[in-house]
This record gives C-alpha cells, structure tokens and sequence, in this order.
C-alpha cells in the first residue's frame, strides 16, 4: 500500500515538474540536464573541445547535453546499464571502478582529461541514512578516480548527499584539489538532500 501511495506521489510531481516538461520539449532524457546546465553556469567548466568522463551516465541526459551545446568533444560515458546512443560519445558499459574500465578510459583517451563528471546515485532503499552513505562512499570512489585522470587544471562535478560521508568527502576534496564548492541547483527537488561538490585544480 506504501508503495503505491508513493509511486502516485512520486506520478504527480512528475506531472506538475517544470523541468520535466522542460526536457521533454528540449528532447532531453531527464531533468537532470538543467542541473549540470546551472552548475556550468556558475562554475564553468565546460568549454568546447573538452574531454571528459561521465561516470553513471544512464539515462545520458549530461553527454547528451555537452555533445549537444559543445564542438569537438571528446566523452566517455560509462554506466552498469546501455545507454541509448548518442552523437560523439564513446559509451562504456561498465563499473568505473573496475581496474579494467579505467585501463580503457584512459587508453581511449591517450593521457589525462579536463573533467570528471557524476550525477550517480546508487539504487535507494528507502532508509535515507543508509543510501546517503553508500552514495557518499560512491562518491568517495568517483573522486579518487578524477585524481588518477584529471590534468592539473582538471575538475571534477559530482553530487553528493548532506549526510553522513558529507565531512569525508570534503576532507579527501580538499587535500587533492585547490578550489572546493558545493552547490544546490535549483533544479535539484527541495525535498532532496542532494548537493553537488564542485573541485578545481588538482594539488
């Protein structure tokens, strides 16, 4: 019964969701995409010719936007599941995490990128104290990984949650990047506690 009731909930905002309209009329995947669009607005990172990683990319709608509004870029879009193609993309299906996966990131690459990029977020449980860990311990993973690719100018994007990984995350950020924000879009949902950590210029 919660279920339902939940699923109806979750239908109605959906309905009522500026930015869901706004996609579908843009022919964007999700909503998601006015996110990295507000966050690039205030950070800018991205730029044309960039070469970057979007680490958790299904649905697509992050590639899908810098392929989109960017010229000769180069992008690897990796996920667990296939994401439906997109132009001038180059789309792994994979975990990130793997060593294998990232011997291929970098080998397509031929040396370091400009961006790392990550709107994740593992698949919830319903206990918010348990899924904000486990995405912080996602993020904690995404971030060592942008250490590993990123050049010395490099950035890394990605969402974390205002929980309990919130003060490890910006610790391990700090140590590895010399400009560290975080940032709540606007068109992330009130109801969410999802930020994103926005790190510039690798140490």
């Amino acid at each position: 019964m919660k279920k339902n009731k939940f699923s109806k909930n979750w239908i109605i905002k959906q309905k009522r969701d500026i930015y869901v309209k706004q996609s579908k009329i843009e022919g964007y995947r999700s909503r998601a995409v006015y996110k990295l669009q507000e966050l690039n607005e205030k950070f800018k990172f991205l730029k044309n010719g960039i070469q970057l990683v979007d680490l958790g990319a299904a649905p697509g709608s992050w590639s899908q936007f810098i392929s989109k509004n960017f010229k000769n870029t180069k992008i690897v879009s990796i996920d667990l599941k296939e994401i439906e193609k997109i132009d001038d993309t180059h789309q792994i299906v994979g975990d990130f995490t793997d060593e294998h996966q990232k011997i291929k990131i970098i080998d397509y690459f031929d040396g370091k990128i400009d961006a790392v990029i990550s709107d994740m977020a593992v698949n919830t449980t319903g206990n918010k104290s348990i899924d904000s860990i486990v995405t912080g311990e996602l993020s904690v993973e995404a971030l060592n990984f942008s250490t590993d690719i990123l050049k010395k100018q490099g950035c890394f994007v990605s969402k974390i949650f205002m929980g309990p990984s919130f003060n490890e995350i910006m610790t391990i950020a700090k140590k590895n990047f010399k400009q560290v924000n975080v940032f709540k879009p606007p068109a992330s949902r009130k109801d969410s506690k999802e930020s994103f950590i926005i790190c510039k210029q690798l140490r």
